[in-house]
């Protein structure tokens, strides 16, 4: 859990939220309940790179039965995905999914300024408008993030990314 904090915040190595996701990945693949519970949080709420890195093919109809999918504005194959590492990490799906729902309904920190408080509903955040992927509450957090914040040196490969998945036109 060390490095993922050393990634996230950029002690002792560049800062990378990329980095940090994959090496939370890593742990709840190993097993660590709390790991379990923050890849599964972070990518219900669309958290930087986590529907990316923590999504898992072998869960396919994992969350299909007793109707933990309905009623969440979340896709569907990340829902699929979240219900994995929910029940990987020992939770009841069901339940902790009404959580989450709660906390989007009432509003969630979206914005991904890592500084920023503020608390909205997703509807609410601007979303960049180059990689399609960050989200901010206004402009001065985007700039923020976009100078000190690391989303500078990502915001381009999410792009080119995102352009490569696309079907020529």
């Amino acid at each position: 859990m060390a490095s993922i904090i050393c990634e996230a915040l950029g002690r002792g190595v560049t800062r990378s939220k990329h980095m940090a996701m994959r090496w939370l990945r890593k742990a709840a693949e190993s097993g660590d309940t709390e790991s379990c519970l923050q890849v599964a949080v972070r990518m219900y709420h669309n958290r930087p790179y986590a529907r990316e890195v923590g999504h898992v093919l072998e869960a396919a109809g994992v969350a299909s039965s007793s109707g933990v999918m309905e009623g969440h504005d979340v896709p569907y194959d990340v829902l699929i995905s979240v219900v994995h590492w929910l029940r990987k990490g020992g939770v009841n799906p069901q339940q902790q999914l009404n959580v989450y729902r709660r906390l989007s309904q009432d509003g969630y920190k979206y914005c991904f300024n890592d500084g920023c408080e503020v608390v909205g509903l997703l509807k609410d955040f601007k979303v960049c408008p180059q990689c399609k992927t960050a989200r901010y509450c206004g402009d001065a957090c985007q700039k923020q993030d976009w100078t000190t914040g690391g989303h500078k040196d990502t915001c381009g490969t999410i792009a080119s990314k995102a352009g490569q998945n696309r079907a020529p036109a």
